[in-house]
């Protein structure tokens, strides 16, 4: 049975479909990514998963139970960091660390909190405050406050969609390690713009087409060995055969979607003469 699984999924805001026909299947340990342009449906999808919001039709599965609130076991990284800006980095990753351990005593939440930021680099800057720190140092201290909880289940909502490309390779190698390192694996859902972070990073690829009821393209399997680098993914036939799946899938779904439109605004227009 599959850890997550979205079957049959339909999201309305008012008369505008957002998505239609949504179905997901997630194998325990997978790291599955979601790849598609703005405005698509991702983030909406993703609060479906994270049970922020309820679907119109269809169910989310985690675990084989349906999804009421925030899933136990599960943490979520945000682009935007979500760090307290008057608590230290080792404060926001303890306070975590609280949240999913309050039977802990003090000082072992410390060690747990220390111990990550370590992990991501950044034992020295454990005494900073968010203002203090760059971007990456920041989303660094997002990713090691959510593996810190020790989750089953990592929610990645675009985690380095804010960051420089130089920085986001850094923190992306840091996710790995983390990824890599956990036992039992986590299991891992990425939204994301990016196709080559998604190849980067991924066991599996599926596309989100551009709406609206947007739905999910059929899974792309990628296995090349890790660790990956951005250099090996620029000239790899596996790489290349990838993301040319999926970018053809998303520029062939833009093109229909585009003609949809068109063909509607040209039915009104007729209409309109008619009349």
């Amino acid at each position: 049975m599959a850890l997550i699984e979205l079957r049959d999924i339909a999201k309305n805001f008012g008369a505008r479909r957002v998505l239609e026909n949504v179905n997901l299947s997630i194998e325990e340990g997978e790291f599955v990514s979601i790849v598609g342009a703005s405005g698509s449906g991702k983030t909406t999808l993703m609060k479906l998963v994270a049970g922020l919001a309820t679907p119109d039709r269809g169910s989310v599965m985690v675990d084989g139970q349906r999804v009421n609130g925030f899933p136990r076991g599960a943490a979520m990284v945000f682009q935007n960091y979500s760090l307290l800006a008057w608590l230290t980095s080792l404060e926001n990753v303890r306070l975590g660390v609280e949240s999913a351990f309050p039977e802990w005593p003090e000082e072992k939440q410390k060690e747990q909190a220390m111990r990550y930021l370590e992990l991501v680099g950044l034992g020295a800057a454990a005494g900073k405050k968010p203002g203090q720190l760059s971007g990456g140092m920041r989303q660094r201290v997002a990713i090691a406050r959510a593996f810190a909880v020790e989750p089953g289940i990592l929610i990645l909502d675009e985690p380095f969609g804010a960051l420089d490309a130089l920085t986001r390779a850094t923190v992306q190698q840091e996710l790995v390690k983390l990824c890599e390192a956990q036992v039992p694996r986590a299991t891992a859902l990425m939204i994301t713009n990016s196709v080559d972070e998604a190849i980067l990073l991924s066991d599996r690829i599926l596309a989100l087409g551009c709406g609206p009821a947007a739905s999910l393209s059929p899974s792309v399997s990628i296995t090349l060995p890790r660790p990956r680098s951005a250099d090996l993914l620029m000239h790899d036939e596996e790489a290349v055969r990838v993301r040319a799946r999926v970018t053809d899938f998303l520029t062939e779904n833009r093109r229909n979607a585009g003609a949809v439109r068109i063909s509607r605004q040209v039915s009104v227009s007729t209409v309109k003469v008619e009349v």
